[in-house]
């Protein structure tokens, strides 16, 4: 099977070297960042149930035109074939363990502050509604795993980190405040509490990412997908 590869590995040098300068970086970075916010602020109002879908379908748009102005693709970010599917899902299971392992603790220290409000009631509409449980298994596929990974991770992060030089400790710092922007974006409806815990969920992803970036991100796509399709289907037999 070929693998779809970069010439050169991501980590050697920003995703923008080359086509653009590090204020391209920070403009597109604020550019999706504010879709983001000001269309699921749009949005809120009107639905709390697709808000976040509408801000994320609408961030792709907008985030695959820039990185095609730049001369660039989602492949760059990591968006590959896998060179090995039977890697990809062993390395998926690992990462699967180290995200419960992630919500456990994040779950017992957000647990000392505040109160866990679940999903605030946000989806439940879906237990024992079969149309509304295909229709939510849609938007997790699509906005809740494949959009958030690339958005979160792959765009934010990459943006982020060239903006702040490029370098590992860049990098670092970007998965950071990465991962507080995915906690806010899960304020409105899981409170601080899930706040707390989402953002720890993108941090171990964000620092994940800084390693897949090089070969797939698929697996954390996986996760994501697999992770809430779980707590879908738990919702919808009650």
């Amino acid at each position: 099977m070929t693998t779809l590869r970069d010439p050169a590995p991501l980590a050697s040098a920003p995703a923008t070297s080359g086509r653009g300068t590090l204020q391209s970086a920070l403009t597109d970075l604020v550019i999706v960042v504010a879709v983001l916010v000001g269309v699921k602020q749009s949005v809120l109002p009107f639905s709390i149930v697709f808000a976040g879908p509408a801000s994320t379908f609408s961030a792709m748009l907008v985030g695959t035109f820039l990185l095609y102005r730049r001369g660039s693709n989602w492949g760059e970010l990591g968006l590959r074939w896998p060179e090995s599917w039977l890697k990809t899902i062993g390395l998926s299971a690992g990462i699967f363990v180290a995200f419960l392992a992630t919500v456990g603790a994040s779950t017992a220290i957000a647990d000392l502050w505040f109160e866990d409000i679940g999903t605030s009631g946000r989806f439940d509409f879906v237990e024992g509604n079969l149309a509304a449980y295909a229709m939510i298994l849609a938007l997790v596929w699509t906005h809740g795993s494949f959009f958030e990974e690339l958005l979160f991770r792959a765009f934010i992060i990459t943006r982020l980190s060239d903006t702040l030089g490029g370098s590992r400790g860049a990098g670092i710092v970007a998965a950071v405040i990465a991962a507080i922007f995915f906690g806010y974006r899960h304020y409105y409806y899981q409170g601080a509490h899930g706040a707390i815990v989402t953002g720890c969920i993108g941090l171990l992803f964000g620092l994940i990412y800084l390693r897949l970036r090089k070969t797939s991100i698929l697996p954390l796509i996986l996760v994501h997908g697999a992770a809430n399709s779980i707590a879908q289907t738990s919702r919808f037999l009650g």
